[in-house]
């Protein structure tokens, strides 16, 4: 048994990873952590998330002493701000911790990409420099070698689902850039209270236009540019991506087809619809991404569908740590 712990477990994302591993049998769950000072700090997993009640009954320990923190535990998640994961996962990688970060923190191997976009120095560019993505469906050789696994963003992951096998089979025209609408539940802005994020305020808009800091993550891990776009949406859980793209001249709605099947034939945790495009109804608390796509010539528009918290976040994570330690890919996510 793998001694875990989840750091940042009071949020939403913390929650449905303690859900996954208090059932997986290969863990043991041993501690969940929040911050010191925040105010979640001594009470029990299951005051917050009743759902999880005679499941999850740990107390969320205030994180003091991290080296102290890593001392019998195999397995970190971190489900923890940006700046916080960038400090606090070196000293677990130097304990001998294998680190599942769920921030944005070690995402791209660019140290200037972090002052531009995260509003951060990053101090920390060996441990960058020793970082793998764990987009899982593409990187699993990788990720099974790794120590730091970067977990990738909500919208970066149902994104480069979508793209990727189009890209890597040279489909796409690739001078007119794919264009990426999507949009997300309000879970996606975290369990704190937020009037921007408020269910009761929230008005489907754009946010971020050009300025936001998964466009560079995708773009950076693609290889491609694209315009990305995301809104938010007043429901509460899932993202949907409508992407709009040029193919090259000639490429026939059944390439398109056999690329994706070629894709992810063997991958469980992603769906390719057959004809009919996918609604976040299929998707909404469960571990799956679902792609379908439609093609008028030269142009294609692909739809891709998430649970932002599960295949954008936990169940990705959990996906990546059945891959590292050689489990069954889904094991406890289906």
């Amino acid at each position: 048994m793998l001694n875990t712990l989840i750091v940042g477990a009071s949020g939403y994302t913390g929650a449905e990873l303690a859900a996954y591993l208090q059932q997986h049998p290969h863990v043991n769950l041993s501690r969940l952590m929040v911050s010191a000072q925040s105010a979640d700090a001594g009470k029990y997993f299951s005051e917050l998330h009743p759902q999880y009640r005679g499941l999850v009954d740990l107390p969320l320990e205030p994180m003091v002493d991290v080296a102290k923190a890593a001392e019998n535990i195999d397995i970190v998640f971190l489900a923890t701000a940006h700046e916080v994961s960038h400090d606090i996962a070196p000293v677990f990688l130097e304990q001998g911790c294998v680190v599942f970060d769920l921030s944005g923190a070690y995402r791209v191997q660019n140290k200037h990409f972090y002052q531009q976009y995260y509003g951060f120095e990053h101090k920390n560019t060996d441990w960058l420099s020793q970082a793998v993505y764990g987009l899982a469906e593409w990187n699993a050789d990788i990720i099974s070698q790794a120590q730091l696994i970067a977990v990738p963003g909500c919208y970066p992951t149902v994104s480069q689902l979508s793209l990727k096998p189009l890209v890597e089979a040279g489909l796409l025209d690739t001078a007119q850039w794919p264009v990426i609408n999507a949009t997300s539940g309000v879970s996606g802005a975290g369990r704190k209270a937020s009037l921007t994020s408020s269910f009761c305020e929230v008005s489907l808009q754009p946010y971020g236009v050009f300025t936001h800091r998964h466009q560079p993550e995708i773009a950076t891990h693609l290889g491609i540019d694209v315009i990305f776009t995301p809104h938010l949406g007043n429901f509460a859980r899932g993202i949907l991506a409508t992407i709009t793209c040029k193919l090259k001249a000639g490429v026939t709605q059944e390439n398109v087809r056999q690329v994706f099947e070629d894709a992810y034939q063997d991958k469980p945790l992603v769906r390719v619809y057959e004809k009919g495009l996918p609604a976040l109804k299929a998707v909404v608390g469960t571990a799956f991404c679902d792609i379908g796509f439609a093609q008028q010539g030269e142009h294609l528009i692909v739809v891709g569908v998430e649970d932002n918290l599960l295949k954008g976040a936990a169940a990705q994570a959990v996906q990546c740590m059945n891959i590292r330690f050689g489990f069954a890919e889904t094991e406890s996510l289906i």
